[in-house]
């Protein structure tokens, strides 16, 4: 495994679970955020868990001169990229600050690793690239480019521009790697999701009405062609994500050009359904109203693993009742997050 990762957007809910591991690894990691949606209590909490501390850096990716001075400081091999905009309701709202966050950031990254001669990444993808699937699972190989909203069409746009360039250059060695819904925390309850104001994501939002910080959740939409028609993904632990890009580094030692892999447990959970698991993970009632549906939504959205688990000999370990355990106990713990 390589010697040191920088990892932007690293005090983050994913990037700080993922720098806990590396660090537990053994490999330096060098953490590059701006803290618009996270804290540096995150790393210094992985550090208590793990007994190393990363590097800080605090800044934004689309600095350039930054970026510049970060290569030629430390000796950097590879980055991670999950810097980045997420809220899918705001980039509905906020198309250009997504676009420019999100896309330019990354073009000013993939410059300044060119200028140091690092060309392996792995890149904090997603399943909105993926739309309004025709059929589920999603396999990687079926067809992409009509994301529903403007944050799936960032994510989209990065993923065009690194196949791009790995087709231009043999040199590059990149992971495209397309997450789910990361839920859950570190076992610890030292590191978990820390939203500011009222959550864009449905299992943060149920943790907060348990735990009496919020009144109700509010359930967008019952009327989806599912089950009990509530929205279905596939809800993958974020510890078990964390693991998958450590797989991904090994796996673009021994390969060039641009790889795409799901990172999903394979199994779609309704609203309705990880709701009753949070109550019995809690022993707390979770009080909800329906809502009309957000704009962007779409009703079952779950993955096929199986190419991950083939070619990175990676798997979700962690099932339901795990991440909602997980969950809960990080709220417990934390009632207020990091603060």
């Amino acid at each position: 495994m390589t010697s040191t990762v920088i990892v932007t957007g690293g005090a983050g809910y994913i990037g700080s679970h993922t720098t806990l591991a590396l660090l537990q690894m053994g490999i330096d990691v060098v953490v590059l955020d701006n803290l618009s949606n996270s804290t540096t209590a995150s790393l210094e909490r992985a550090a208590q868990i793990t007994g190393r501390s990363p590097v800080f850096v605090q800044g934004d990716i689309r600095d350039e001169a930054l970026l510049n001075g970060l290569f030629e400081k430390y000796p950097i091999q590879t980055v991670l990229h999950f810097a980045g905009l997420k809220a899918v309701g705001e980039s509905v709202n906020r198309p250009l600050a997504y676009y420019d966050n999100n896309v330019t950031g990354t073009l000013t990254l993939c410059k300044a690793m060119v200028r140091a001669g690092v060309f392996r990444l792995a890149f904090s993808s997603s399943a909105t690239v993926y739309g309004n699937p025709a059929i589920v699972p999603i396999f990687e190989s079926v067809t992409t480019g009509m994301p529903t909203n403007p944050y799936g069409c960032s994510k989209y746009m990065i993923e065009q521009v690194l196949q791009d360039l790995a087709n231009a250059d043999p040199r590059w060695s990149i992971a495209l790697l397309r997450y789910f819904n990361p839920v859950g925390a570190h076992e610890s309850g030292l590191i978990g999701e820390d939203p500011n104001g009222i959550p864009n994501n449905l299992l943060p939002y149920i943790a907060q009405v348990a735990v009496g910080k919020l009144p109700e959740l509010v359930v967008f939409g019952n009327d989806y062609p599912t089950a009990d028609g509530t929205g279905v993904r596939d809800y993958i632990h974020v510890m078990d994500l964390a693991e998958g890009h450590l797989r991904a580094l090994e796996a673009l030692e021994t390969r060039t050009g641009a790889h795409v892999w799901n990172l999903g447990t394979g199994h779609g959970y309704s609203v309705f359904e990880v709701i009753r698991a949070f109550e019995a993970a809690s022993d707390r009632p979770v009080p909800y109203r329906i809502a009309p549906r957000r704009t962007g939504d779409i009703a079952t959205c779950y993955a096929d693993p199986s190419k991950a688990m083939r070619e990175l000999g990676w798997k979700a370990k962690r099932g339901l009742p795990e991440m909602m355990r997980d969950a809960w106990r990080w709220q417990q713990m934390n009632p207020n997050g990091y603060r």
